[in-house]
């Protein structure tokens, strides 16, 4: 690799890239663990309603500064994924590779900051552009920000996480995944689904493993329940093929501020 090739690309962020420069790894132990016991926080109570209601302009400054740095990126493509895809592996290599020419059509990649697949494509954006975009999450396991992480926004909240992780994408890619990733599929979806925000290309990366999903939306909750329309099941698209995939990024127009 030609390493003075990437130190020459100017950064998308221009003079602002100071700004949500990722300058320390947090460490895991101090991250990740939790504020409250779950139990203290099981039914409605006062307590509840007293942490609800302290942490809510957290959240809304959260939200405003993963929203915020969006902004400064033109063009995005997300990347959702399990943190405990391993290095080596077929789709790590695979979202590392696709981060890679992504980033080098003139998309920023943003990835949730963690391991996994996650990790795989902020490395494959480092390597061919010189840096890489993190929304990372602290929990109480499996998340620390990646090492390939250059530049983001550290969270407390998901919802304010995937916001900004979802708003101004030109598309998003979802790699095999656990309960996280599959959470934030059918979120993405349901928001486009019911017009609560842009429609744009959802890309399944993986046909062995979303196939199985793909027959029970079209089976059971179109064919046999009827809970969802036929037009539906056009909202997201299966591919393994990588020049199919970048098709489908390139050919994504911009949506105007006005959508």
């Amino acid at each position: 690799m030609n390493k003075n090739k990437n130190k020459d690309r100017t950064h998308p962020l221009g003079e602002y890239a100071n700004i949500y420069e990722i300058k320390e790894q947090f460490d895991k132990q101090r991250v990740n663990k939790p504020e409250i016991e779950l139990e203290e926080l099981h039914g409605i109570s006062d307590k509840l309603i007293d942490i609800l209601k302290d942490k809510s302009e957290d959240c809304a400054e959260e939200l405003l500064a993963g929203l915020t740095a969006v902004k400064q990126y033109p063009k995005t493509v997300s990347f959702f994924g399990s943190a405990r895809t391993k290095e080596g592996s077929a789709y790590y290599e695979k979202a590392r590779e696709l981060a890679g020419e992504i980033c080098k059509e003139g998309f920023t990649v943003i990835t949730g900051g963690g391991p996994g697949i996650m990790e795989a494509a902020n490395r494959g954006s480092k390597e061919a552009c010189g840096y890489a975009v993190g929304f990372n999450i602290e929990l109480p396991s499996e998340q620390v920000i990646n090492p390939y992480v250059t530049h983001g926004v550290n969270f407390k909240f998901f919802s304010a996480r995937k916001m900004a992780l979802f708003f101004s994408a030109e598309a998003c890619l979802f790699f095999p995944g656990g309960f996280g990733t599959l959470d934030e599929f059918f979120q993405v979806i349901t928001l486009v689904q019911t017009r609560k925000t842009h429609s744009i290309p959802l890309i399944l990366v993986g046909s062995e493993f979303w196939n199985p999903l793909d027959e029970f939306i079209k089976e059971t909750l179109l064919g046999t329940f009827k809970t969802i329309s036929p037009e539906d099941v056009n909202l997201y698209h299966i591919s393994d093929d990588k020049e199919e995939i970048l098709n489908i990024i390139r050919n994504t127009p911009k949506p105007s501020a006005n959508t």
